[in-house]
């Protein structure tokens, strides 16, 4: 019965390390006092945006984050905890747990790992001001497309005032012919 048990809880660990190693924005938080429905309310907004939210026992995030490299992590793990992953954009998980924390003072944020690197609330809070990673690259390629517009406008002006002025030249050698 005990080597199941043992069992099971290596495979929660394995789980927990596995996401965190895969994720690349983690966000810890502290959810007490969140009511039914409030957890309702959060768990479908990370749901909506592709974002994993999930409760572990404290020991199990401690072996796992202990496994990932990530000790420094357990300080944060005091009283009850939720762990939420963003596989997709690292952006994401702050940004849900930040703006959801605005209106929910018993939400907690605690801290992050974003690209192998442990963050505070700060830096969380920087990162969720940050626009999501679909307006990013559109920011992105409408500034790269800005110029080449620029210049397809310049080469249709070229050809335009080229046709203008072989029309003229053809209207006056046929005005001379005349």
């Amino acid at each position: 019965m005990k080597d199941k048990v043992l069992e099971g809880k290596k495979v929660i660990v394995e789980e927990i390390k596995d996401k965190v190693e895969k994720a690349q924005g983690v966000v810890l938080v502290d959810y007490r006092g969140l009511n039914v429905a409030e957890l309702t309310e959060l768990r479908r907004n990370y749901k909506e945006a592709g974002v994993d939210y999930k409760v572990y026992k404290n020991t199990m995030m401690r072996f796992a984050f202990k496994d990932a490299g990530f000790e420094e992590f357990n300080e944060y793990l005091v009283g009850p905890n939720a762990l939420v992953f963003g596989f997709e954009d690292p952006v994401q998980p702050a940004k849900i747990t930040e703006e959801f924390a605005k209106e929910h003072d018993n939400l907690e944020i605690k801290a992050g790992i974003v690209d192998g690197k442990i963050i505070g609330i700060e830096e969380i809070k920087e990162l969720a001001s940050l626009p999501s990673r679909e307006v990013l690259i559109a920011q992105t390629l409408g500034g790269l497309n800005a110029p080449i517009a620029g210049f397809a406008n310049v080469l249709q002006g070229t050809v335009r005032n080229l046709v203008y002025a072989l029309n003229a030249i053809r209207e006056q050698q046929e005005g001379q012919e005349a």
